[in-house]
């Protein structure tokens, strides 16, 4: 909420806080303050580096892509990876080539019985 003392660095620094947290947030201005909400919204975009998504009424919303995501994710690829996932991930992939295994003997099979069907009509017609 910005009030009468208008965008101050209190204000601007809780604002970097939740932009951090939640990449969107949303902010009152006070009718008490001195400033409309597209000028405070403004304001603590240039400060925080945020854009500004809507300003509806005394409103206003922000946004800033968190570089605490990009980290999060980053530690997700790389060592640690979760057992429950990698599990289910080898069973899939055993259970495949079963599959593949045995839709190769099938095949197979359907061929080795259509040349033996093919050769016992050659020497039927002999």
């Amino acid at each position: 909420m910005v009030g009468k003392g208008g965008v101050t660095d209190a204000v601007i620094a809780e604002a970097e806080c939740q932009l951090a947290a939640n990449e969107l947030i949303k902010g009152k201005v006070l009718e008490s303050a001195m400033l409309d909400p597209r000028e405070v919204s403004d304001a603590i975009c240039a400060a925080t580096g945020a854009d500004g998504v809507q300003v509806v009424g005394t409103k206003f919303v922000l946004y800033k892509h968190s570089d605490q995501e990009k980290k999060e994710s980053g530690a997700r690829s790389g060592k640690k990876k979760n057992p429950v996932k990698a599990g289910i991930r080898a069973r899939r992939q055993a259970l495949k080539k079963q599959r593949e295994a045995r839709n190769e003997y099938f095949r197979n099979a359907a061929v080795q019985a259509a040349i033996e069907k093919r050769k016992a009509r050659m020497e039927e017609n002999d």
